[in-house]
């Protein structure tokens, strides 16, 4: 299969903008390339019942953790102006190619 090119990376901070956490903002934790979606810290919460394995000092009961969003469901929240944006592409005079905010210009990347 091949990769889908999703300009969201791991840390990256986003903002969920559709389904059941419309709002929330959080940092990525996980990017799936392959199936282009993403694991959001606080986001998309549901409940898993685990059974006990001592072998593997698991305790059973109900265990609450993040599901995946589709990577179309959030959008970047840029760092320098703070606000919701789409991301674009520029060759910096050095020759890297960075991620720029659409709105503010900024330079997304460390």
């Amino acid at each position: 299969m091949s990769r889908l090119a999703t300009p969201i990376r791991k840390n990256d901070n986003v903002l969920v903008i559709t389904g059941k956490d419309r709002g929330k903002r959080g940092r990525v934790l996980k990017v799936d390339p392959d199936r282009n979606r993403l694991i959001v810290e606080g986001a998309n919460v549901i409940k898993r019942h685990t059974r006990p394995n001592p072998q593997r000092n698991i305790k059973g009961g109900i265990v609450e953790r993040e599901s995946s969003l589709h990577a179309s469901n959030v959008q970047l929240v840029c760092p320098e102006c703070g606000a919701q944006t789409r991301i674009g592409h520029k060759i910096l005079g050095d020759g890297r190619k960075v991620r720029i905010c659409r709105k503010c210009e900024g330079v997304v990347d460390k």
